[in-house]
């Protein structure tokens, strides 16, 4: 699961040879599955259970339900403008507010940062822990972790879509273990069905529905990646007619798997262990009655995270990069390291940042932060939709109904407030990490302005 844009809005440069157009319509499906699989299934699984208890299947369920409408949104606009871009490129040509642009563009960077932080402490928790008999610290464990990538950052790191293809294969091999186990348990008579209607929620009304919005909000943080595929517009093959496919097909197989992993989870575990575990899914595995072993399926969940991980805080420095080079950050944040020509200021300051969240927050609370993000993003961008229908272009495109792109910012605003039961560090975090976005878009501005005047 990673979370990448491109920041636009400012002037561009001479034009350029294009991208060459290598996807098809096989590999870029599999792209949006690798992009949305990942932390969130593997380690937020167990936080959400608490949240809502046995019924654990519906707030995936409602997540998919909230994914389908904005992805319908971002079809829309990257069948309009196929370009390398994403949320920024939207915002700006909607609204035509750089200040808006560039809260948008640091709130993607900052997901993917607090993103690469759960990731984190997933990694230092219970998936380790059945290797390591749960003997490291697991706060020095998740900053080392954090530096680790950052190492690899500044070497650089070489990706290609085959390479994703196989990493999306191996997270995927771990989740169909599951549905296996599950199938297995379903045969043998083994689990407690009656788990599946129970809520933890006391009562009904306003706390059934906040604690059902709380955990939909925290599982959305699943499904987050498909997003990021728009970036491959430009080495798509006929992208009009492949990115529709691409990304609800990508979107509807993730969300069926996740469900079906929350039922199997439900099924053969109690929500509180689930609860108090960071491997949720190795607790399944134990349950299940099936000899697998325990330690192989702690390493497929490892690579998983660590995987995410590593393209989210790439991703997050590369972006960081790019709006220095934009001007909309200070000019220095774009140096790259002499003989790797890696964004090594950029690659510091993410570092630290993350460095800060894992440091002080845990799974639950980070994978939530980003949620909260991206959920305002999403937001912004289900309205940009509407606003650019006055924007005619000169090809066939994609067009979602009108009432999907409603339905998508409506939705993505319940799940970003209060209604949604968040802790209050949640806000407070995303605020503070806004705080440090403002004040260094503050002090850019203002040397500009000195230098202009000069």
């Amino acid at each position: 699961m990673s979370t990448t844009e491109t920041t636009t809005g400012a002037s561009t440069p001479a034009q350029e040879p294009g991208l060459k157009r290598v996807l098809g319509p096989k590999l870029l499906i599999l792209f949006v599955i690798g992009d949305i699989l990942g932390t969130g299934i593997y380690a937020t699984t167990g936080k959400v259970a608490g949240k809502v208890g046995g019924a654990l299947w519906l707030p995936f369920v409602i997540g998919f339900v909230v994914a389908i409408l904005t992805a319908a949104s971002y079809v829309e606009l990257v069948g309009k403008y196929p370009k390398a871009a994403g949320a920024a490129l939207y915002t700006q040509k909607a609204f035509k507010l750089p200040f808006l642009t560039f809260i948008v563009a640091f709130m993607v960077m900052c997901s993917g940062l607090s993103s690469a932080s759960a990731a984190a402490r997933a990694f230092s928790g219970d998936y380790l822990g059945e290797l390591t008999n749960g003997a490291l610290p697991p706060t020095l464990i998740a900053i080392l972790f954090i530096v680790l990538l950052a190492a690899l950052n500044l070497r650089g790191v070489s990706e290609s879509v085959k390479t994703n293809v196989v990493l999306t294969l191996v997270e995927l091999t771990g989740l169909l273990i599951i549905l296996a186990i599950g199938a297995w348990a379903v045969v043998t008579g083994d689990g407690e069905p009656s788990r599946l209607t129970e809520f933890e929620a006391s009562g009904t009304g306003y706390a059934l529905i906040t604690g059902v919005l709380g955990a939909t909000a925290l599982g959305f943080f699943a499904f987050v990646g498909f997003e990021d595929s728009v970036n491959m517009a430009e080495e798509t093959k006929d992208p009009n007619r492949t990115f529709p496919r691409a990304i609800f097909i990508g979107v509807a197989v993730t969300g069926t798997i996740y469900v079906l992993v929350a039922l199997v989870s439900s099924l053969l575990v109690d929500h509180k262990t689930l609860e108090g575990s960071s491997g949720p899914l190795l607790e399944v595995v134990k349950a299940g009655g099936v000899d697998f072993p325990h330690k192989l399926f702690a390493l497929i969940a490892l690579f998983a995270v660590t995987n995410s991980a590593l393209i989210n805080i790439m991703m997050a420095s590369r972006l960081c990069y790019g709006m220095a080079n934009e001007r909309i950050l200070p000019r220095g944040m774009a140096r790259v390291l002499p003989h790797r020509r890696t964004p090594v200021v950029g690659i510091v300051f993410v570092t630290l940042l993350a460095i800060g969240l894992v440091s002080t927050g845990e799974i639950e609370g980070l994978g939530d932060t980003t949620a909260f993000l991206l959920l305002c993003v999403f937001a912004v961008v289900n309205v940009a939709v509407l606003v650019l229908r006055r924007d005619r272009v000169d090809h066939a495109h994609f067009r979602t109904p009108t009432v999907l792109p409603v339905l998508g910012a409506i939705t993505a605003l319940i799940l970003a407030s209060p209604l949604a039961d968040r802790p209050a560090d949640v806000y407070i975090r995303a605020g503070v990490l806004l705080a440090i976005g403002i004040g260094l878009w503050a002090v850019n501005k203002l040397v500009l302005r000195v230098r202009e005047e000069s």
